[in-house]
């Protein structure tokens, strides 16, 4: 598998933030519309700003770049043309299938409502290629109290393009049951859940999304805690695996932010011997500097992974994809036909 099959391989990524995923030129051309001052506006300096490989291993470094994005999801035209280019950069990279999250409240600064940002989030996805389904994750920040709103918005969109909600920010505090009345709210609205959890916090921020529902969890790699030497499961990871909760794996997102020293000490290859629902995804490709591409590629190189690996966990994220069943069984046979093309 080199990285040109990869990238024709038919992707499906379930993990991927909108304000983590702007090209470096739009972030310029938006800052000087509007005067926002950057930390360079050289291009390729900028580029090397964001990127976290450089920049320390740890999650409040890291969500210090989102400060540069955010603030350009400001008007309608700018979330548009940013999520028009988002559905274009994942066709670019062989992704036939995207769930993209991102929270509302985070463009309101500048007067928007929470229904005017999440028009236009979709209407960019809208314009986007034909040849990948885009669907947006309504999150809320679980440090704030806002997850009522962002969630009742989410409702109004139910039929437009809003699938599933989420929980981001910090986890170590800030439990997910805190929100657990919002939460109820979207799942009785028929919306997935899909919460942050076991990234920078372990067990305990698992165990809490699991008692809110969720059916997978964002990163959900300190799962490993709770796996003995030999792989054999205690009571979390348990429920995790007696449950199908399906992990949105991001290996280099979490050397950025320290979860792991490197992608070969990275847990990913062990939970999937484990039996656990691993799928591969990119989390923020401007910070990371990735494409699901070259995660796939990372994985090639630390354990050995080949486009049958890629289809598996592929085929993985097909089934945890917030799909109806009509949805879900297209979206299987396109991408069992598209990897079974690339095959002699």
């Amino acid at each position: 598998m080199d990285a040109e099959l990869a990238r024709r391989a038919p992707k499906v990524v379930l993990h991927d933030h909108l304000d983590g995923g702007l090209r470096v030129t739009t972030v310029l051309e938006l800052a000087d519309r509007i005067g926002h001052p950057l930390p360079t506006d050289d291009e390729a300096g900028l580029r090397a700003w964001f990127f976290q490989g450089g920049r320390g291993a740890d999650l409040p470094r890291y969500l210090e770049a989102f400060d540069q994005t955010v603030a350009l999801l400001q008007d309608r035209d700018a979330i548009r043309r940013v999520a028009r280019e988002f559905a274009e950069d994942l066709s670019a990279d062989g992704i036939v299938h995207g769930e993209v999250r991102y929270a509302p409240e985070l463009s309101t600064t500048g007067g928007l409502s929470y229904d005017e940002v999440l028009e236009s989030i979709l209407a960019g996805f809208e314009e986007g290629p034909a040849d990948v389904e885009v669907r947006l994750i309504v999150c809320a920040l679980r440090h704030l109290p806002n997850a009522p709103d962002a969630f009742a918005a989410a409702t109004r969109f139910a039929d437009a393009g809003v699938v599933a909600i989420d929980l981001a920010g910090p986890e170590d505090g800030f439990p997910a049951a805190d929100h657990a009345a919002a939460i109820e709210v979207a799942r009785e609205a028929g919306f997935g859940v899909t919460l942050h959890a076991g990234e920078a916090f372990g067990l305990p921020s698992i165990s809490d999304a699991l008692d809110q529902g969720a059916t997978r969890l964002g990163h959900g790699v300190r799962i490993v805690d709770d796996l003995d030497a030999d792989d054999q499961p205690g009571p979390v990871a348990s429920r995790v695996l007696t449950g199908g909760v399906a992990l949105e794996v991001c290996p280099t997102s979490n050397v950025h932010t320290g979860v792991s020293a490197d992608v070969a000490s990275h847990p990913i290859e062990r939970l999937r011997r484990a039996g656990f629902a691993v799928t591969l995804n990119t989390d923020n490709r401007l910070m990371s500097d990735v494409t699901l591409t070259s995660e796939a590629i990372a994985c090639r190189d630390a354990f050995g992974w080949t486009l049958d690996d890629l289809e598996t966990v592929t085929a993985t994220a097909v089934e945890a994809a917030f799909l109806d069943d009509a949805g879900r069984e297209a979206l299987r046979d396109r991408v069992s036909r598209g990897f079974a093309a690339l095959r002699p």
